[in-house]
């Protein structure tokens, strides 16, 4: 009996993932269909400023250690400069909601813990956790790097992940660093590989936690999810403990970038949303 309701809970769940599979193609599809309608149609804004970002509005931020904040700033100068990254924007009051939702959950939760964290662990600690993280997601960007045809950044991305899996332990170390050779790759998701097949953004949205993203990117991220090896790990909570970790642990080296940034801006809000979509486009272009 114990045997039969295992067998039973153990279809249900395969059942569910395969259902999410299921849905996760359907909405392709319909982009794609929307895609080629209005995606490439952004609307322009009198006044040149119309939207932003929010906690990951620190994504724009925080989400890639290889970007310079330097970049951000001249990515910031560009909003006084010119127009050309506006983009559809029908969902405007929500993600205004939900920028002030996602800014005040940085200051008021992932600040404090981040510093918290910070301040007790050292220093190779946190590399370390950032690395096993980096090495964790390999499968994500190499199946990209093979999808949108960067057969280098793949051979990288697979020889890395040997070396550092192996020598590294468990990718905690980055031995395949010290190679010139294994430098590693930009980092990939489904979101830039939709773009490379000529799906259009669609519109803009800013999703709560999640922060600043697209219409053809917000589906990118559910293929970005089951890629993802913590997304498989059993039970829910767990699984949701290490992405809050991993999460944490990247803020730790970014504090003050988001506040500078924002300090820097006269409409946060619009800033932060060009911040996403140029350095999101640049990755595009690489």
């Amino acid at each position: 009996m114990l045997s039969f309701r295992f067998d039973l809970f153990k279809f249900s769940v395969d059942g569910m993932k395969k259902k999410l599979f299921q849905g996760f193609l359907a909405f392709l599809f319909l982009i794609l269909l929307f895609s080629s309608g209005c995606a490439h149609r952004p609307e322009s804004s009198s006044s040149g400023y119309m939207s932003g970002s929010s906690l990951s509005q620190n994504e724009a931020v925080i989400s890639d250690d290889e970007d310079d904040l330097n970049d951000d700033f001249g990515l910031l100068e560009d909003e006084f400069e010119e127009e050309a990254d506006q983009i559809s924007d029908p969902l405007y009051y929500w993600n205004k909601v939900m920028f002030h939702i996602n800014d005040k959950l940085y200051y008021w939760a992932m600040k404090p813990i981040s510093k918290g964290y910070k301040a007790a662990t050292p220093t190779f600690f946190r590399r370390g956790i950032k690395n096993f993280f980096r090495n964790l997601t390999t499968p994500l960007r190499f199946v990209n790097c093979v999808l949108q045809g960067k057969g280098n950044a793949a051979e990288r991305e697979f020889a890395r992940f040997l070396v550092n899996s192996s020598i590294g332990v468990l990718g905690i170390g980055d031995p395949a660093s010290k190679y010139p050779k294994l430098k590693a790759p930009d980092s990939e998701s489904f979101g830039q590989t939709f773009a490379t097949y000529g799906i259009g953004e669609g519109f803009y949205i800013v999703w709560p936690v999640l922060g600043p993203s697209t219409l053809r990117n917000s589906v990118g991220m559910i293929g970005d999810k089951l890629l993802s090896p913590v997304s498989y790990v059993d039970p829910t909570e767990a699984s949701a403990g290490i992405t809050a970790l991993d999460m944490v642990n990247s803020v730790s080296f970014k504090i003050g970038d988001y506040e500078s940034l924002k300090k820097a801006s006269i409409d946060p809000y619009t800033a932060f949303r060009n911040i996403y979509l140029q350095n999101f486009r640049k990755k595009v272009e690489k």
